[in-house]
């Protein structure tokens, strides 16, 4: 091999090598982290559930999560199931326990919860005309006084508990 040779080979090795050393780009390095694509979200409920029931009234419980340093109120609720939803609570009223529409909505801490369960809050769902039975997907929307909806499914549940038949105004 001559020297030009040599010389056009060193120079094609140093080039090859060059390319494979590349600067990287200005700017940082794109993420595929899950979280960084996709923002969580404000409001969360853990394991929601509505009572089974042949038909009427039934009731929909859960825990409201709020993964925000704001409180978030619930005002309002949807769902296929039900003509009519309304927030409830239990509260004492002459000594007896009495269902009653939520003034104001669910207030949700920040960074906290707020149960929703049998004889206490609860997603009232009335007008129920057909059968929810156990282990039933109920499609349910909660409206925020700010922000998107939530939108959720709870699972048809046997749940005898305190015998509660949430009729408006009745004992608990």
């Amino acid at each position: 091999m001559n020297t030009r040779s040599a010389l056009l080979v060193t120079a094609t090795a140093v080039l090859i090598a060059g390319c494979g050393a590349a600067t990287p780009a200005a700017g940082p390095a794109p993420t595929t982290s899950v979280e960084a694509a996709a923002p969580a979200q404000a409001l969360t409920i853990t394991d929601p559930w509505v009572k089974a029931v042949k038909e009427g009234m039934t009731a929909a419980f859960g825990t409201l999560v709020n993964h925000t340093d704001s409180p978030i109120t619930v005002v309002a609720g949807a769902s296929p199931l039900s003509p009519e939803i309304e927030l409830h609570e239990v509260v004492e009223s002459d000594k007896k326990m009495i269902m009653r529409p939520k003034e104001g909505g669910f207030v949700v801490p920040a960074r906290g919860s707020h149960e929703l369960k049998p004889g206490g809050d609860h997603i009232m769902l009335m007008g129920v005309k057909e059968e929810v039975k156990p282990g039933a997907e109920i499609p349910i929307t909660l409206t925020l006084q700010e922000g998107p909806p939530l939108e959720f499914t709870a699972v048809g549940k046997d749940f005898a508990g305190a015998k509660e038949d949430y009729q408006p105004g009745t004992d608990h």
